[in-house]
């Protein structure tokens, strides 16, 4: 998860007098404590700055995990398929509040439950982007019962996957290169969320 969550030259909003505001991470000591803020682009160059970010792994209630593919502008893993959202919060703002706003920018979808599911840290080279994940990552397991309204810009596709289902896919098709790590890490959750019928 970590991945960006708009083109590299987009703004959160360009002011009156034009000048357009560069969108800003929260870098964090190795402990998650805030230690400053970086420009997003720049905190993803090597060898990359350690920057809280979050994942949100959402499931329907036969306990299959929405994947996103992630929209073909992205400038970062462009077209890749990933968990169901994932971005960094904005400085000072809560991870919790974090996700839940990206979640329902991106698909369209309020989460009916969303639970904290621990942190990971890690560090993602990206071969293709010559870009680098250092990220400290707060992860989030979820449900989800109403129909998705993705945001064209952000999100290529969707699928709700069993366990079998994505093994299948994760073989054949193109994957964020931090997928892993990340459901790895909340896979404890998302086992007591999603319980052992469901495979996970």
């Amino acid at each position: 998860m970590g991945m960006p969550i708009t083109p590299a030259t987009a703004t959160h909003e360009s002011s009156s007098n034009g000048t357009a505001e560069a969108i800003l991470l929260e870098l964090v000591d190795e402990n998650g404590k805030t230690i400053g803020t970086a420009e997003k682009l720049s905190a993803h160059q090597p060898p990359g700055l350690l920057h809280r970010a979050f994942s949100v792994f959402l499931f329907d209630e036969q306990g299959r995990l929405l994947l996103q593919q992630r929209a073909l502008g992205k400038y970062h893993s462009p077209g890749v398929w990933s968990n169901t959202c994932c971005g960094h919060p904005y400085p000072g703002e809560a991870p919790f509040a974090a996700a839940a706003r990206r979640t329902y920018e991106e698909l369209g979808v309020s989460p009916s439950l969303l639970a904290e599911a621990g942190t990971v840290r890690y560090n993602h080279p990206d071969p293709e982007s010559g870009l680098v994940e250092q990220e400290y990552n707060h992860l989030f397991v979820g449900m989800t019962q109403s129909p998705l309204a993705p945001d064209p810009e952000e999100v290529g596709d969707t699928a709700y996957v069993t366990p079998a289902e994505l093994a299948e896919r994760h073989a054949k098709d193109p994957f964020s290169a931090w997928f892993m790590t990340v459901l790895d890490a909340a896979r404890p959750a998302v086992r007591e969320l999603t319980g052992p019928s469901a495979g996970w």
